[in-house]
């Protein structure tokens, strides 16, 4: 297997060698089952505001929808719109039933309340699985739902290089809905050991140290270093930050892959897993919609 580079030890988990594999696959059931159906999958990516970052996100997914055949549409919404014009917007999308799939794009602006909007939206079309009936279908263990993408292309990555959870300790830093506590219940339905910290933990070096999978998910940069980190760790790095000019993580990547087993890379780990999961979420939206599997 290929290394994080040529001074560490921990095997690279290419998130993009993954979500290579998934999309090959989607792209050949979307390409059987569209030749029999009447329509392609469709995925609407509402976006509101000029935030660059959103624009290179949004940019991507329908990029990727488009290999692989969906149709996709971007509908690019002032930043100033209220909640009640971005709300009759988004009543449109749920009743219009030749769209299965609407992704959010975040952050909204400020005066918008991101609950309020994924609530609006409904479970039946909530492609990002942050929908309250998403999340209560993780808690309670209910197989084949929608799942928040970016705890889900994690899990995806475990299972493709092989990577047991079953009995290990996993240390989760980071509680936030999209990431953190979705992860966490993923985890322990697998079997894991499961503890959260966040930014109220004592103690957090200590915590991480006897991690045997860890995960940082907190978007500060470098935050956990070499002598945080359990030798043969399996560590994710979730991280999206901007360090002098460059996209780092939250892990310090020379540091820790001296220590780690196993680590996720900056940029190409758990990122091209999150478009990935997007598509699948997407083609497990189409398949209730139009097969009613």
């Amino acid at each position: 297997m290929s290394q994080v580079s040529d001074t560490t030890h921990a095997v690279r988990l290419d998130g993009k060698v993954v979500a290579g594999h998934l999309l090959a696959s989607l792209r050949d059931s979307l390409q059987s089952v569209i030749k029999s159906s009447q329509r392609a999958p469709k995925l609407v990516v509402v976006q509101v505001g000029e935030d660059p970052a959103s624009s290179v996100y949004v940019k991507n997914k329908i990029k990727t929808a488009q290999s692989l055949g969906m149709a996709s549409e971007h509908r690019h919404l002032p930043e100033s719109i209220s909640e009640q014009a971005l709300f009759a917007e988004l009543d449109q999308l749920n009743q219009n039933p030749s769209i299965d799939a609407v992704l959010v794009q975040m952050p909204l602006p400020k005066h918008l309340d991101a609950l309020s909007v994924i609530d609006r939206l409904g479970a039946s079309k909530d492609v990002d699985g942050f929908h309250p009936v998403h999340l209560g279908n993780l808690v309670c263990g209910n197989p084949g739902g929608v799942l928040p993408c970016t705890p889900a292309g994690i899990m995806q990555i475990l299972e493709h290089y092989r990577i047991p959870v079953e009995g290990k300790h996993a240390v989760v830093i980071g509680r936030s809905n999209i990431v953190g506590k979705p992860l966490s219940l993923m985890l322990l339905q697998g079997n894991a050991t499961v503890t959260i910290a966040h930014s109220r933990t004592r103690n957090l070096s200590e915590l991480t140290r006897s991690a045997d999978i860890l995960v940082a998910a907190v978007g500060v940069a470098d935050l956990v270093t070499g002598d945080m980190v359990k030798p043969g760790a399996v560590v994710i790095d979730v991280g999206m930050n901007k360090k002098d000019g460059k996209l780092v993580g939250d892990i310090d990547q020379a540091a820790v892959g001296t220590v780690a087993g196993y680590l996720t890379p900056v940029p190409g780990g758990v990122g091209p897993m999150t478009i990935a999961m997007l598509m699948k979420n997407t083609w497990t939206l189409y398949q209730q919609h139009i097969l009613q599997v």
